[in-house]
């Protein structure tokens, strides 16, 4: 290409990366501002804050398994795992301060409540052989707690990556391999005897920092407003890996990695940065999650969670990270429409006409069809995802391998 063509398309290639960035400016400023503002003004309800809250926690996560599987391409099965490590994390802290008085076992620790499934004694006994575990004393500390939140599923992340990676294990093996801790993980949260508070989870838990209810308005607000405020803050974060040397050996190691080995590099050394990055974002979106929906239990671990985050990924567009979170939250809000029986009435009240919408039957359940149809049809037509069926509607290029 000459070196006028080149001059010609630079600028326009600027352009409309200058047109990305105001978009996703946008897009920030309307989740740090507008929705306060429209809840402020009374335009919407405190509940759909804190439901729009719990859908960014689950968008931290999926920008995470966007940089392993989307850059690195590592399809990871349990980023649920370690979403929920974090979320246990939290919860033993909120366990310790914002539930009801209990009782005190006999070294001087008040039981939180939700042990009572595992200590099943009368408020006000406290019998000798009733301690609160020694794993969940560290968790009495707030800073304590979000250091451990981030670090567990990081640690955990490392161990696995290190011998899976240095094993060469990759493709579907790994992700047979991360499925089957994901598993193991729930059956071993679901045991009582484990302390974990077996399948009821923990929860009971009604204030943070001891004296802040989370049932509180202003609670609530400040909660969404730290989560959007961290949405923001793993985008850039990641944004910058990707944008970055090492985000081109991220993408060197998606496409082949034995050139990239033979070139003389490590592989599995990056690899294993990005999936413990990944743990680490997970577990950030689960310490949100817990004090917005103010319970964690093993079947948010389940196997199949972890598939559907693969799906909010693809949906949106893998590679992309943009695409990741507008795959989340465009799943989850599909899903909260088709599951709210007043507001799919109205909706189908307002387009059918009044004997179509009399035979009509729909059940919340449906909706399970819903999402299976749409990420059949996104594989089959969209292959990339929505974020870039939008690029081509407005005219921009494929962002290829530095798509953000």
């Amino acid at each position: 290409m000459s070196e006028h063509a080149t001059s010609l398309i630079r600028p326009l290639d600027q352009s409309r990366e200058l047109t990305r960035r105001y978009i996703l400016y946008v897009l920030m400023g309307f989740g740090l501002i507008v929705i306060p503002v429209l809840y402020l003004a009374g335009i919407i309800s405190i509940e759909t804050v804190n439901r729009l809250g719990r859908y960014m926690t689950f968008a931290i996560m999926a920008i995470g398994l966007d940089l392993v599987w989307g850059y690195t391409g590592i399809l990871s099965l349990c980023q649920m795992f370690f979403f929920c490590l974090g979320g246990y994390a939290m919860g033993m802290y909120l366990a310790h301060h914002g539930g009801p008085e209990g009782i005190v076992d006999a070294a001087g620790w008040k039981i939180p409540a939700c042990l009572y499934v595992v200590y099943p004694y009368a408020v006000g006994e406290a019998p000798g052989d009733a301690l609160v575990p020694w794993f969940w004393k560290p968790f009495w500390s707030l800073p304590v707690t979000v250091l451990l939140g981030l670090a567990i599923p990081a640690a955990i992340a490392f161990v696995i990556g290190w011998f899976g990676f240095r094993s060469r294990v990759r493709g579907v093996y790994f992700a047979i391999l991360t499925q089957a801790i994901t598993v193991g993980a729930f059956n071993f949260f679901s045991m009582n005897n484990m302390k974990f508070c077996g399948t009821n989870g923990l929860t009971r838990f009604e204030r943070i920092g001891g004296r802040f209810h989370l049932t509180d308005a202003g609670v609530q607000l400040t909660l969404y407003l730290v989560t959007a405020a961290a949405l923001v803050g793993v985008y850039a974060l990641c944004r910058y890996i990707v944008k970055s040397r090492l985000g081109r050996i991220l993408i060197a190691v998606r496409d082949d990695e034995n050139t990239l080995r033979f070139s003389g590099y490590k592989p599995y050394n990056y690899k294993l940065f990005a999936f413990v990055l990944g743990a680490a974002i997970a577990g950030l979106g689960g310490m949100l999650y817990v004090p917005q929906m103010k319970i964690i239990t093993p079947w948010d671990m389940e196997a199949s969670m972890s598939i559907l985050v693969v799906v909010w990924v693809a949906v949106g567009g893998r590679g992309t990270l943009s695409g990741a979170v507008l795959g989340t939250l465009s799943v989850l809000l599909l899903k909260n429409f088709l599951t709210s029986e007043h507001e799919l009435l109205f909706f189908l009240q307002s387009v059918v006409s009044e004997s179509v919408y009399n035979k009509m039957v729909w059940k919340a359940e449906y909706w399970q069809f819903v999402l299976g149809g749409l990420f059949i049809g996104v594989v089959l037509f969209f292959p990339d995802g929505l974020i870039r069926l939008w690029h081509r509607l407005v005219g921009q290029p494929k962002t290829g391998t530095y798509g953000t």
